[in-house]
């Protein structure tokens, strides 16, 4: 049993700092969490219900939206519970299923942006073969594909961790990241197998980023040839680069932080940097999609003024 951790409980201290101010900061993340909820359901509920939405880029726009709920269902809840408890304490399970939800996330917002990708490059730039490649059993394998990547990757990385042996229980952040469970390992561990399967995970991502990259240089190239590829181009792509773009500055910031980061700065702001792919993507990729995309800005449209025509009882 010596590879079997002894530790059952982890405690989140990374929230002692903001516990001064802990009603108000319940009130407006409980606020903001439901403003979460609303706008992605929203969206999500406009484009089930509305058949003339049931094309692959409003589909992989609906997976975008799920995603962003899944995330967000793995931090807020326990935190707002922090915010109203006298001890802020997850069990050795709770933690390692928060921390495989937060990578899992995270990934899965870059696999799903890459299908993205994929799928306006196919529209723009091979139009008359964008139907016999774009199919639905094609569109169900890459849906697929960008759920099972990051949740087979971490299943791994969650279970190599589990196997460590901890010498240490406190960690020193809002929610558990995998990361820090492994820095808590005895000495005498062996964490090999976790730094291979992280590097393997790097990989695999920068590799989709890459490939994001290699279609956009393509679309534009595309689109400076034509005035329509252009405005097809500002219509469904723009959106798209825009999250991309916040994806990429929240995500690379915080990976910045973590290698050269001063541990002098005050812990509310190292808890600001820490959730800010929680707090800016989840509103904001609904919000840019809801407004950019004709379609969907046309249904909203529709549906506000119909309920503004309704009569009055």
């Amino acid at each position: 049993m010596d590879n079997v951790s002894v530790v059952r409980i982890f405690t989140l201290s990374g929230i002692n700092e903001t516990m001064n101010y802990r009603l108000t900061i319940f009130s407006l993340t409980l606020l903001y969490y439901c403003v979460i909820l609303f706008v992605n359901i929203s969206l999500i509920a406009i484009i089930i219900l509305d058949e003339n939405l049931h094309e692959p880029m409003y589909i992989l726009l609906c997976n975008f939206c799920i995603n962003g709920l899944y995330g967000t269902i793995g931090f807020y809840p326990k935190f707002l519970l922090d915010l109203l408890s006298s001890s802020q304490e997850i069990s050795y399970s709770g933690c390692l299923f928060q921390a495989f939800i937060m990578y899992s996330f995270a990934c899965a917002d870059l696999s799903i942006l890459a299908v993205m990708a994929y799928d306006r490059y196919l529209a723009i730039c091979r139009p008359l073969h964008y139907h016999s490649f774009m199919t639905k059993r094609r569109l169900s394998q890459l849906i697929c594909f960008s759920w099972f990547t990051p949740f087979c990757v971490f299943s791994i990385s969650i279970l190599l961790t589990s196997r460590l042996r901890l010498c240490g229980s406190n960690i020193q952040k809002l929610f558990c990241v995998n990361w820090v469970i492994v820095k808590l390992a005895c000495s005498d561990v062996d964490t090999v197998p976790n730094d291979v399967i992280s590097y393997a995970t790097i990989f695999i991502y920068v590799s989709h980023g890459f490939f994001i990259v290699w279609t956009y240089i393509h679309l534009v190239k595309k689109c400076a040839r034509s005035k329509e590829d252009r405005v097809k181009f500002m219509q469904t792509c723009v959106p798209h680069l825009i999250s991309l773009i916040t994806f990429l500055v929240v995500i690379v910031f915080d990976l910045m932080y973590k290698r050269f980061g001063s541990t002098d700065l005050p812990q509310s702001l190292q808890n600001f940097i820490a959730i800010e792919f929680l707090l800016i993507p989840p509103v904001m990729n609904p919000l840019i999609y809801g407004f950019k995309l004709t379609k969907i800005r046309n249904r909203i449209l529709g549906l506000v003024y119909i309920k503004g025509k309704s009569p009055v009882t």
